[in-house]
């Protein structure tokens, strides 16, 4: 096998939380990054003009979906440290899924907050 085939291999091993802290030390080590320039994302317009690129998103709503019934407790106690409430109300908001627990979160700190849900059991998406 060739190395490149065996470093694929063993990037389709790795968790989303270990893939985006791999692509942070990639950028860091090589000075390089991953994000495509603005400019060459924005498809030109009908008519051949140039279309105004679109904004990036930067702020998301970190929305649990779903709760399995075997994983509560695990993201009952995820969603009481990042909500900064209490057990009862951690397990009354995990009871009445689909519900948001946090709103307006930098793009950053919701993809942290999502992984660790995720990590917990829970079906996370981001608004």
């Amino acid at each position: 096998m060739s190395k490149v085939q065996t470093i694929i291999d063993q990037l389709k091993e790795l968790t989303l939380l270990e893939a985006s802290e791999l692509v942070t030390q990639i950028e860091e080590v090589f000075n390089v990054t991953a994000s495509a320039p603005a400019a060459m994302m924005a498809a030109p317009a009908a008519g051949g003009s140039d279309a105004p690129a679109a904004e990036e998103k930067t702020e998301f709503n970190v929305v649990v979906k779903e709760v399995p019934a075997d994983k509560k407790i695990a993201v009952i106690k995820v969603v009481k440290t990042a909500m900064n409430i209490g057990l009862a109300d951690a397990k009354t908001k995990v009871e009445s899924a689909p519900f948001t627990v946090i709103e307006g979160a930098k793009t950053e700190d919701a993809n942290k907050l999502k992984e660790e849900l995720i990590a917990a059991g829970a079906t996370v998406t981001l608004e």
